[in-house]
Order: C-alpha cells, then sequence, then structure tokens
C-alpha cells in the first residue's frame, strides 16, 4: 500500500484514505500467521451469515465489501459499473495481495474524482446502497473502515478459538 499518495494531505479524503490504510495493515498483521488449515477451517458453526464461518470467508466478504464501496460511490456519480463476486484465497498471502488492491481501488476513486464532494446533506442526494442504507461518501468510507475494524476484531476472537481448541 502506498502511504505517500498526493491526496493524502487533501483533508477528509487524505484523513479516510491513511485511516483505510491503517485498518488494513492492522488486519493484515492479525492474519500473518494464520496457517492454511485455520484459514479454512469452520470456526463458527452457529452463525446463519455465509461471510462469518471461517477466517477464509470473513476475509472474502472484506474484500467484495470493499470493492462494493467504491462501486456504489462510482454508480452514484453515473459509471456503469458491476460489482466484484467474491473470490476465495487458500492463503494469507493471497489475501494481503488481494486486500492491497482492494485498497488501490479507493485510491484510484479520488485520482479519478479529486474533488469529489465527500457530505451530502440532502437526503434525496445521498448514496442509495444495495443492502438498503443511505450514505454520503464520508459515511460510507467510514463504514468501510469500520467494517473491516469489526472484522480485524472477529478474526482476532476466531485465532483464539482456534488455538483453545488445539489445547482441548
Amino acid at each position: 500500500m502506498n502511504r505517500k499518495s498526493k491526496y493524502r494531505t487533501n483533508g477528509a479524503i487524505g484523513a479516510l484514505l491513511d485511516e483505510y490504510e491503517k485498518s488494513l495493515h492492522e488486519l493484515t498483521a492479525v492474519i500473518k500467521d494464520v496457517s492454511k488449515n485455520d484459514l479454512v477451517k469452520i470456526v463458527d458453526f452457529s452463525t446463519k451469515d455465509e461471510d462469518c464461518k471461517s477466517i477464509q470467508t470473513i476475509l472474502t466478504h472484506v474484500i467484495q465489501s470493499g470493492y462494493t464501496y467504491v462501486i456504489e460511490i462510482r454508480k452514484w456519480l453515473g459509471e456503469k459499473v458491476e460489482y466484484k463476486d467474491k473470490k476465495l484465497f487458500l492463503n494469507v498471502v493471497e489475501y494481503e495481495v488481494a486486500l492491497n488492491k482492494m485498497f488501490q481501488c479507493h485510491e484510484n476513486l479520488f485520482e479519478d474524482y479529486p474533488n469529489l464532494e465527500m457530505c451530502e446533506y440532502e437526503f434525496d442526494k445521498k448514496i442509495n446502497v444495495r443492502w438498503g442504507q443511505q450514505y454520503d461518501v464520508e459515511q460510507l468510507l467510514e463504514h468501510a473502515i469500520v467494517h473491516i475494524l469489526r472484522h480485524r476484531r472477529q478474526i482476532e476472537r476466531f485465532k483464539e478459538k482456534l488455538k483453545a481448541s488445539i489445547r482441548d
């Protein structure tokens, strides 16, 4: 991830990109030592959410969601873009590469639209995302950052459960 983007000193855009990148660095630090076996092992057998059963499904969901946030903004701006399909990877190195590529799409958004209006107060001008919420650009990117933080925490807890299962 490039820490020297020319937009990083650009107010809210710079702050959001910096914090987004920081959240991804924290996530990749957490997954660094996850083995191939632990990556795919089902940890949560009770959830009905297919995106939250294993570290693999969580990371796949984080990446797809990251692309979706950019796609929602680009659609709102009038672009014709398609949503990305989920792609499962078999090791954490592949996930790190995929997370970096996803983040590059966020950087590219602001390279393509350096003067993008971040705040929108009129509800009829907000982004209506496919999961039913309304956001302006700033709110959607703040949501994207917290989304990564929440799943990083979930993965940390999964790792604890995996370690406990070895001891049992």
